[in-house]
């Protein structure tokens, strides 16, 4: 469920924009998709990330339909079956978006298949296992065809939903993803007749490292314990109920598939509340129930902060969603994994959306955390590689929300966007984002909604 958005003052950063180039790949400049110019002046396009392209975005704008028409963004997004689709929903029947729940399917999987693979509940053992997982040996896509794999001690290649190509890299992270480019339509929903899917990443920096030898689980042990670190409640509410989704299945299908150990696999829900504090609770009470892994948490900021103490208890810590790049190298301990990749491919798509528009003059408008700034820094360098002026972008910060304060105060920012007049505004945010397109809105910034009409 969403909750009020809450924030202090936000705080505006001019920065020197870098020189973008138009990438060696590319012949020519793109074609913009859409026209910038009427006789009111400039209209200004949005642009989302994967924070704020979802659905349930639009039950922030009561009263103000409208206003995302014409956004577009990429998320990360692997193209989803019928069939997967069909199986969420039959778990979640309410559920209107997707996002990151191919990611949550598959790192429960992969957790419960690296168990039964190291015959332990152990988290270093089982830790040791995950890798290799999804990197060499035999294939296989159905759970019940892994776990045999993996219950006969058989060297397996996962590839679920949203891990289809490239295994994990020695990091614990995917080597290769699937982008989508995402656009909301008249009635501020996704338009999916519009999404378009594009790879990135390399293959080649698959782990090749070799796992120590599995033991067969052929003596009693405890059932498997997977705690939920998700945003039942905070800021990034909204984008809970699909990654619920995928872990309420996953867990149903490992199940119905005799388990792990011969048990079934027990999921011990949890809320990171987009805040350290809840999720520091949170970890404190996995940690106490005896879990092994621990899936999340929703914002790469909060994984940062309780990281320190799931390393120190000796769990392993499994996000869908990070894709802080700086997590790639965090002291982790062999710890933390991610079905998510890192936003350094995300920036590059992101910057190719933007692009393709010609745009003269953009803004960036980011979090000050660990993914909105990082995000940002990625966007900016991959712009750089293109050849835009170093005059020409703008960014502005402002700290993240937190739980029941007040709405962020963006009149400011909206002013200072309204006079410098960008034809591209890029959020990199979460369901505070709202809060930034209405108070742009009320300061008068024209925005475009398609077919080069104001609205």
């Amino acid at each position: 469920m969403l909750v009020s958005r809450g924030v202090r003052h936000v705080a505006t950063a001019m920065s020197a924009a870098l020189v973008l180039t138009v990438a060696a790949c590319q012949q020519g400049t793109p074609k913009p998709e859409g026209d910038f110019e009427t006789a009111a002046g400039t209209l200004t396009r949005l642009y989302g990330t994967d924070g704020n392209m979802i659905n349930t975005l639009r039950d922030e704008f009561e009263g103000q339909a409208g206003l995302l028409a014409g956004m577009k963004g990429t998320t990360p997004l692997t193209p989803l079956s019928a069939d997967f689709k069909a199986r969420l929903l039959a778990v979640h029947p309410d559920l209107s978006d997707y996002l990151f729940a191919g990611e949550t399917y598959d790192a429960v999987v992969i957790s419960a298949l690296a168990a039964e693979q190291a015959g332990s509940n152990d988290p270093a053992a089982i830790a040791k296992q995950i890798n290799s997982i999804t990197t060499g040996g035999t294939e296989c896509t159905a759970v019940a065809d892994c776990l045999a794999l993996a219950r006969a001690g058989t060297d397996l290649n996962y590839r679920g939903i949203s891990l289809t190509r490239g295994g994990f890299t020695d990091a614990g992270e995917p080597s290769t993803a699937s982008y989508a480019t995402l656009h909301f339509g008249p009635e501020d929903r996704l338009d999916d007749s519009k999404t378009e899917y594009v790879g990135a990443g390399d293959e080649s920096t698959t782990s090749t490292r070799k796992p120590p030898r599995s033991v067969p689980a052929d003596d009693a042990k405890d059932p498997l314990k997977i705690g939920g670190l998700l945003p039942e409640t905070g800021d990034l509410a909204l984008a809970n109920p699909p990654m619920a989704a995928g872990a309420a299945l996953a867990v149903k299908e490992l199940n119905a598939a005799g388990g792990v150990f011969e048990q079934d696999v027990e999921w011990v829900p949890g809320d990171d509340g987009t805040s350290p504090e809840v999720a520091k609770q949170t970890v404190a009470s996995h940690i106490a129930k005896k879990v092994s892994v621990i899936i999340g948490a929703g914002a790469s900021s909060i994984s940062r902060e309780v990281l320190p103490d799931v390393v120190k208890a000796g769990l392993i810590l499994f996000s869908p969603c990070n894709t802080d790049a700086g997590l790639t190298t965090i002291d982790d301990k062999g710890l933390f994994f991610r079905t998510s990749p890192s936003d350094i491919l995300q920036g590059r798509a992101l910057a190719d959306v933007i692009l393709r528009d010609g745009p003269s003059q953009i803004a960036i408008v980011a979090r000050d955390d660990s993914y909105g700034i990082g995000l940002k820094d990625n966007v900016i360098e991959e712009l750089t590689k293109a050849g835009f002026p170093a005059d020409k972008v703008e960014t502005m910060v402002y700290e993240p929300p937190t739980p029941g304060a007040p709405d962020i105060d963006f009149g400011a920012g909206a002013s200072q966007i309204k006079a410098t007049s960008p034809d591209g505004v890029l959020l990199i945010g979460f369901g505070e984002s709202a809060q930034i397109i209405k108070a742009m809105a009320k300061a008068g910034v024209p925005f475009y909604h398609g077919q080069g009409a104001e609205k």
